[in-house]
């Protein structure tokens, strides 16, 4: 069985790496203070055994850049996102690109996401800027079924793969965050003929037990955890920054690449890590599955 090798939390390790104190931008402000730091960031994960980088695109939503003044730089920044991505896949020679759409509202809060009728043009217009200038889009962190429906009615006939990452519940990978059983997904990958699911954003130990009720689905499957202890309660608003969560201290790259072989064994061929999971455990991950 082929594996083909995610990056990591592109978006943390941007936050960790950079000069000035977290915002509600998340990494869309280290883009536009210390680009250099997103180009870097693409090298390393390249580096360190990635098939495929994904843009630093993910917070770049019309809601998260009004509420900063920023959102005349939306087009821009978009371009930029996968100019960059593309740009160190092109230094390493080989590879590819995944196109970010993370959740409109804010993450693991699908209940502030506009429904999909009002979603579907926001995601829309992302798939249009994004599928010239990269090989797969991504819809990343959907923690509700209308959540992924909206992304997924955007992207839909953009002309590239779509993949779906849905993220559930950190104490029970049964649920996705709404609450919802993660089988309720089903029906969408007909639906919208999806060309992978994925779980993202969650414990490892969650996304393990989310893979089990999912490995007979029909399509590729994969998964890339975060490192964080749990999503807390106070990250759950608009005002938010990550200095709200915390990382966990027991996940080496060792331990995430005992995590991924187990993902291996139920069927995953799409590996990698998201939020606190680094170069150094991707490599760990390339070098224990492939």
């Amino acid at each position: 069985m082929t594996i083909t090798i995610l990056d990591g939390g592109v978006g943390q390790e941007l936050v960790k790496r950079g000069s000035a104190a977290p915002t509600p931008l998340w990494s869309t402000r280290v883009m536009l203070e210390e680009p250099e730091l997103v180009r870097a960031v693409h090298d390393e994960f390249f580096a360190a055994g990635a098939d495929i980088v994904t843009a630093n695109s993910y917070s770049a939503h019309h809601d998260r850049l009004a509420a900063a003044g920023l959102d005349d730089q939306f087009e821009a920044l978009h371009r930029a996102a996968c100019g960059l991505a593309g740009a160190a896949r092109d230094a390493h020679g080989q590879g590819l690109i995944a196109g970010s759409l993370g959740p409109i509202g804010w993450s693991y809060r699908p209940e502030a996401a506009p429904p999909p009728e009002g979603a579907a043009p926001l995601y829309r217009e992302i798939a249009a800027l994004q599928a010239p200038l990269v090989d797969v889009l991504l819809c990343e962190t959907m923690s509700s079924v209308a959540q992924a429906r909206g992304a997924l009615m955007g992207v839909s006939g953009a002309g590239k793969p779509v993949w779906l990452a849905i993220s559930t519940a950190d104490d029970d990978g049964g649920r996705l965050r709404s609450g919802e059983p993660a089988t309720e997904i089903l029906p969408l990958l007909d639906a919208f003929e999806i060309d992978a699911l994925l779980v993202n954003c969650t414990r490892p130990e969650a996304v393990t037990d989310t893979l089990a009720l999912l490995q007979h689905c029909g399509a590729p499957l994969g998964a890339y955890a975060n490192g964080f202890s749990r999503i807390a309660a106070a990250y759950r608003s608009s005002t938010a920054t990550v200095e709200e969560l915390s990382a966990r201290d027991d996940m080496t790259p060792e331990r995430y690449a005992d995590h991924a072989e187990r993902w291996a064994e139920l069927g995953a061929t799409i590996i990698g890590g998201c939020c606190e999971i680094g170069p150094a455990h991707i490599a760990a991950v390339k070098s224990r599955l492939c």
